[in-house]
């Protein structure tokens, strides 16, 4: 078996010229490539290569090669022959597949006992043929052109493919029937609220027609007690009037019989009176049924949304292609600032608020994307690096060796206390009272409570070189890795769930309000969107310069990113874009 090597040169080219003693010696060649040269004691007619007697007794004895027809010092060749080349006609016998445990080495062999592609080393380590049936590629290849198993292996790929495609189509239908059933639940809710307030009115009605009936009985009594008290008046009145008169006129028999009817019509009166004030009249109070808001208030949800599952099987999410609209930029550079800005962290309090960390200027500044300008700004004693929202009202800077918390009073920046950390920390990323930092020396996160007590900390190992940025929700924390070229997604506990490695330089991260996540390339001048199992991405914005770090407004379909370009004219402006 040939190998190339610095000395093949020279051996080849004594086949046509030997121009001393040692030219005429033949050596092994395989040995020759690593030293030391040792005289060719045979000759390998597949391999097409000299050997020594070591090489010439392994050759029969290695299952890759036991079966090639050798030749002994006698009848081997006298000179050196060319490389071997391969059987196969316009195909190169070198095999340039590097291995994907020895990166160092080629594929060669296949082991047919484990199904796997091979290097020596694995041959060596872990495939030895005495226990394995190993062969040599080129030795098994030479029938696969247009072979039975080249067809169904091909057929097999295309119907997978088809599949695949074919998921995805049931995926969309699904995903409709469940958006559509979403909607149907929703009517359902407003129809059920519609129900609980039309029998409501009801009760209301009921309560109000009681009220009608009691009040019509009062306003009744009352005007019977008017007219009859009218009438008694007018009586009354007319008999003192009499009376006064017969007195006046002095006719005594007269004014005796009208005073003694008037003594019995007041009698008669009296025991109206008495009728009168037996009527009883309430007043009248609500004693609301508690038992109507007792239920309410005991009923924890309005009711529940029941799930049916439309199909378990489980697809890599499809990123979506986006249009993009260039929105302008946004001037950060301030008459407090004595360097060109360098915005390395974003966190957007409301669509109209964003707050930003600028490092080269030591300062964290407040923006209104309205107005389009820095409306305060507060000046720090060390470069800030990245920011993240804690509340409404509080956010937290990484400081090299401790975060700072700042919160936002009357529209201006104040800084609060600050919380130490064992490291230089870089990325900062807050979700439900939990923080994700991110630690270059060594590589690692942590996830601290806001006391900054350390929950759990995740080593580097091989997973990490130097965590950049971070950004996390309910189920993931993604992380950029500017030396491994990642972005990689972990649980809480630390797994790893996925990672994406089309990149070139990640950098600053920020997760849309449908889970995927926008990446910053400053190497290739791209922000990319991967989906959230990080198993696909797609360019969003292209031709750019630098991008660094980037923020998403789910509301406005806004994305905004910094640069880091060296020129003041762009790096001193944040660029906004709209996608749709």
């Amino acid at each position: 078996m040939a190998v190339s090597g610095k000395k093949a040169s020279k051996q080849f080219s004594s086949s046509t010229t030997m121009a001393s003693d040692e030219d005429l010696q033949i050596y092994c060649q395989p040995c020759d490539e690593e030293g030391p040269r040792l005289p060719a004691h045979g000759y390998c007619t597949d391999c097409k290569e000299h050997l020594c007697k070591n090489c010439f007794t392994a050759h029969k004895v290695s299952r890759a090669s036991k079966h090639h027809i050798l030749q002994d010092a006698t009848n081997m060749p006298k000179v050196l022959q060319q490389p071997s080349t391969s059987i196969h006609t316009g195909q190169s016998d070198v095999l340039t597949t590097p291995c994907l445990k020895h990166s160092k080495e080629m594929i060669k062999f296949y082991c047919n006992d484990h199904t796997k592609l091979l290097c020596s080393v694995c041959v060596t380590l872990e495939h030895q043929t005495t226990s394995c049936k190993v062969d040599y590629i080129p030795d098994i290849s030479g029938d696969i052109i247009d072979s039975k198993e080249y067809q169904v292996i091909l057929n097999a790929v295309n119907t997978t493919c088809d599949k695949f495609q074919q998921k995805v189509e049931d995926v969309k239908k699904m995903t409709y029937k469940s958006n559509s059933s979403l909607k149907d639940a929703l009517a359902e809710i407003k129809k059920f609220r519609q129900e609980i307030n039309q029998r409501l009115d009801e009760l209301e009605r009921q309560a109000e027609d009681a009220a009608k009936v009691i009040e019509q009985e009062n306003n009744k009594h009352l005007k019977a007690v008017e007219t009859t008290c009218e009438d008694i008046t007018k009586s009354l009145k007319a008999s003192s009037d009499k009376i006064k008169q017969l007195n006046t006129s002095k006719q005594a028999d007269e004014l005796f019989m009208e005073l003694k009817l008037a003594e019995k019509t007041m009698k008669d009166i009296e025991k109206k009176a008495i009728e009168f004030s037996s009527y009883n009249i309430k007043e009248h109070n609500f004693k609301a049924n508690v038992a109507i808001l007792s239920n309410l208030k005991a009923e924890k949800s309005f009711g529940t949304l029941t799930q049916r599952t439309l199909n378990k099987e489980a697809l890599p999410i499809q990123i979506q292609s986006r249009q993009s609209s260039h929105e302008g930029e946004i001037c950060v550079k301030t008459s407090q600032d004595n360097k060109k800005c360098w915005i390395t962290g974003m966190s957007l309090l409301t669509p109209d608020l964003l707050i930003i960390t600028d490092i080269d200027n030591k300062a964290v500044k407040m923006v209104d994307t309205s107005s389009q300008s820095v409306f305060h700004q507060l000046q720090l004693d060390d470069w800030p690096w990245d920011i993240t929202t804690v509340t409404s009202a509080d956010l937290a800077v990484t400081i090299n060796q401790k975060i700072q918390f700042i919160s936002i009073s009357s529209n201006k920046l104040i800084k609060k206390h600050t919380v130490k950390v064992d490291g230089d920390c870089y990325g900062i990323s807050c979700y439900q009272g939990k923080f994700v930092v991110s630690f270059a020396e060594p590589a690692k996160l942590q996830i601290l409570d806001l006391n900054g007590t350390i929950q759990t900390t995740i080593d580097g190992n091989n997973i990490f070189k130097h965590p950049w940025y971070i950004t996390c929700n309910r189920s993931s924390v993604y992380v950029s890795d500017k030396d491994m070229k990642t972005v990689t997604r972990l649980n809480w506990q630390g797994d790893v769930l996925g990672s994406y490695s089309g990149m070139s330089g990640p950098r600053g991260m920020s997760l849309s309000d449908d889970g995927t996540v926008f990446v910053c390339d400053t190497e290739r001048n791209v922000i990319e969107e991967i989906s959230g199992d990080c198993s696909t991405g797609n360019v969003v914005l292209k031709n750019l310069k630098s991008p660094y770090a980037v923020c998403w407004c789910g509301e406005t379909k806004k994305l905004y990113f910094s640069g880091r370009h060296g020129y003041e004219k762009y790096d001193n402006f944040l660029h906004t874009y709209k996608l749709s």
